[in-house]
């Protein structure tokens, strides 16, 4: 019985509150946020070009983290990273690829939780025929 009053005094509370509904809601105008039609066809972006098996681009910055030199599309989830696959201690000599370095990893040799997203800051390195992005950063 008590719950019911109490309920029923909030309701009569919230009738109160001084607000009054609309009668007819405003009309809405809405503009599309793109500046092309639907039908309109552009050109494909030019493909990126990584570097030749074996090169690298030089870091730019002290402390910077190695780029990736290939498309970094391997599926990294709590279960599994794809990266791991190639670059583990255990594989990454026969499968001619750099070792994770050991600042990643744990007593154990497993790979430490801290850094187990490696695209948070190992990225792919690619000649791109259009800027991604806007970059005026200079190391200078």
């Amino acid at each position: 019985m008590k719950k019911a009053l109490t309920l029923a005094a909030l309701l009569a509370l919230s009738a109160c509150s001084g607000q009054q509904a609309t009668s007819q809601a405003e009309p809405v105008n809405v503009s599309s946020l793109g500046k092309s039609e639907i039908t309109d066809i552009r050109a494909a972006d030019a493909a990126p070009i990584y570097p030749k098996r074996g090169k690298s681009i030089e870091r730019t910055f002290v402390h910077q983290p190695p780029m990736i030199p290939h498309k970094a599309e391997y599926p990294i989830t709590l279960k599994k990273n794809g990266c791991m696959s190639c670059h583990s201690p255990a594989k990454a000599k026969r499968m001619k690829a750099t070792q994770i370095d050991p600042s990643h990893l744990l007593a154990d040799a497993k790979l430490n939780n801290e850094y187990y997203n490696c695209t948070q800051c190992h990225t792919p390195q690619a000649e791109n025929k259009t800027e991604l992005v806007e970059n005026d950063f200079s190391n200078k």
